[in-house]
């Protein structure tokens, strides 16, 4: 079914409390709802709804694409289809039109969901078809690339002549082109930035509250465990806010105390975009029944040790296990992940012993022999502005299943755990009042997806590397490694005196 006509009015709605200017210049909008013919459908004239994109990089450049069939220089777009919603649409466009992911796109906290421009404009009879002149509505979708660098763009080369980037001061529409200068000036810069908000709630004793999302068509990762929270809106005036109106909104009554920013996961859309997501740690400890849940299933407690047993949304067992890493319960519930207190005589490490810390690394090739590095956040606790492997501590968990988690939260890619092999050991030692490590590296030779950034807190960007060209920006041990597996050597050691 394509978006009903309700979906199409709040959207224009929605438009028109940034733009009421607009108003009368949308006249025939509203008419074309009010009538008996589908809005979205081509058929319908003498005018029908159409969708396109601008996609906004890192340099503030708009995607444009050489449409053969007019012959202009357009943002990609075209007729709606079986699409859920206009964005959908948009989205579901310009990815058929350019080759884009939509992993490959994020929205746009200025605009979110609504359209950032609608247009009407004439068009041209068609001879080749049979269309006689007549007119399109063209909602206006914006969204940001998620990599600091474009990815290679496949054109439809049947309606695709060229791809471009123009500055926004040359975008070709000018009616985009001024709403997209207004935004420059209020803040629109190309960089990615949460545009949701999730409560990881704990009750301080090893308890964390999630809840079963309904299982339905549109909702986010349904039928599985998540956190509570939801998208920004309009009238939010920050993600903090955002956060207290969802709760209030999902489960009146529940108000944690504490709330603080504890870390910026990735999510995906139920259209596929790439969604930031500001996660705030807070403390409540009622019983999940006290309170009134309005949305998804149900509402319950869970200590680590259970998630292996339950359906989570992505990435929300490895959150939690962190979480409960950095804050143990001493004298609480033990959790999957925290070792028991050793009894005299067991466990406990002999006279000099010191317990190290476990690094896993991923040494990935592909087909013309470069290696995947990703970019360090600048404000990354280590390594920040410096290229660095796919790599995680381990947990309670084998290396190579630590491998094979840290490349899916990271990068998005399944390592087949049959096809890897350890090729190198680093033991590094740090400052005195550090811990040394043991820095594992394992090279897959079997695996699949493209990778994507699925932690922006933590990486920048991944991409391949020639051996003999590495940037001069890397980790120091990391280059010490790439340099012993090109030349066989399976072991080094660092910062021992």
């Amino acid at each position: 079914m394509p978006p009903t006509r309700s979906h199409i009015r709040a959207t224009i709605e929605s438009y028109l409390d940034r733009h009421p200017q607009e108003t009368d210049a949308l006249a025939g909008l509203f008419a074309l709802l009010d009538g008996p013919t589908e809005p979205t459908s081509r058929a319908t004239l003498p005018g029908h709804i159409t969708c396109s994109a601008a996609v906004v990089d890192r340099n503030r450049r708009v995607l444009h694409i050489g449409h053969k069939a007019s012959g202009k220089l357009l943002a990609p777009g075209g007729h709606v289809e079986e699409d859920r919603t206009l964005l959908a649409a948009a989205l579901r466009e310009v990815c058929e039109e350019t080759g884009l992911r939509p992993g490959d796109l994020c929205l746009i906290p200025q605009f979110l969901g609504a359209p950032v421009d609608i247009d009407v404009h004439d068009i041209d009879a068609g001879p080749a078809g049979g269309e006689p002149p007549h007119r399109h509505f063209d909602f206006r979708f914006a969204f940001y690339l998620t990599a600091a660098q474009p990815p290679q763009l496949t054109p439809r080369q049947e309606e695709v002549s060229c791809v471009r980037w123009f500055a926004l001061a040359d975008v070709r529409s000018p009616t985009l082109r001024a709403k997209l200068l207004d935004a420059e000036a209020h803040g629109l810069d190309g960089r990615p930035e949460p545009v949701n908000a999730s409560a990881l709630i704990h009750d301080g004793n090893g308890r964390y509250l999630l809840h079963l999302r309904d299982h339905r068509d549109g909702i986010w990762e349904p039928w599985s465990l998540a956190l509570l929270g939801g998208g920004r809106e309009p009238g939010d005036a920050d993600l903090e806010a955002t956060l207290r109106r969802e709760l209030a909104e999902e489960v009146p009554g529940l108000e944690p105390t504490g709330l603080t920013p504890y870390a910026v996961e990735t999510a995906t859309s139920a259209d596929g975009l790439t969604l930031p997501v500001q996660v705030y740690e807070g403390r409540w400890s009622g019983h999940p029944d006290s309170v009134d849940l309005r949305e998804g299933v149900l509402l319950r407690w869970f200590t680590v040790d259970m998630l292996d047993r339950v359906r989570l949304s992505s990435g929300l067992g490895s959150l939690i296990r962190r979480h409960a890493a950095e804050h143990p319960t001493p004298g609480g519930p033990r959790t999957k992940g925290t070792p028991p207190a050793p009894r005299r005589g067991e466990g406990v490490p002999s006279r000099g012993a010191e317990l190290h810390i476990v690094g896993v690394h991923l040494f990935l090739r592909d087909d013309d022999g470069r290696i995947l590095l990703g970019l360090r956040h600048p404000d990354s606790a280590y390594g920040g502005g410096r290229w660095h492997m796919p790599a995680g501590h381990c947990e309670r968990e084998s290396a190579v299943a630590c491998l094979v988690r840290e490349a899916r939260e990271e990068a998005n890619l399944v390592i087949d755990p049959a096809q890897v092999e350890f090729v190198h050991l680093v033991h590094h030692a740090g400052p005195d009042d550090t811990r040394p490590r043991l820095q594992l590296f394992f090279q897959a030779h079997a695996w699949s997806g493209t990778p994507e950034v699925r932690e922006p807190d933590r990486c920048l960007e991944w991409r391949w590397w020639a051996p003999e060209s590495c940037p001069a920006e890397l980790v120091p041990y990391t280059r010490t490694a790439i340099a012993d597996i090109l030349s066989g050597r399976t072991y080094a050691q660092r910062g021992w005196t």
